[in-house]
């Protein structure tokens, strides 16, 4: 399912329409997106939580040459699925 097809879907799950739809999937992920870059986390009961990965610096290699190289500290957004969310899955 790709970004199009889930606002329809929300569109008609809601009963609302397309447009409407699409404001408020943009306003979700704006909402989420704001709150880890504040280094805050969203906890959504019976969903999940998103929150974000911090990686330290650290020492790696260059598969190609075999040189040692220094991989920069990053953060990388990560999303845990809550137990409703996922024994609903099964």
């Amino acid at each position: 399912m790709n970004k199009t097809e889930y606002v329809e879907a929300v569109a008609k799950a809601a009963g609302i329409t397309k447009a409407e739809s699409a404001k408020v999937v943009a306003a979700s992920i704006e909402v989420i997106t704001k709150a880890l870059k504040k280094g805050d986390f969203v906890q959504i009961t019976g969903f999940g939580t998103y929150d974000v990965l911090k990686r330290a610096k650290r020492e790696g290699r260059n598969p190609a040459t075999g040189k040692k190289i220094t991989i920069a500290a990053s953060k990388s957004p990560r999303f845990k699925a809550g137990k409703m969310f996922k024994d609903a899955l099964k």
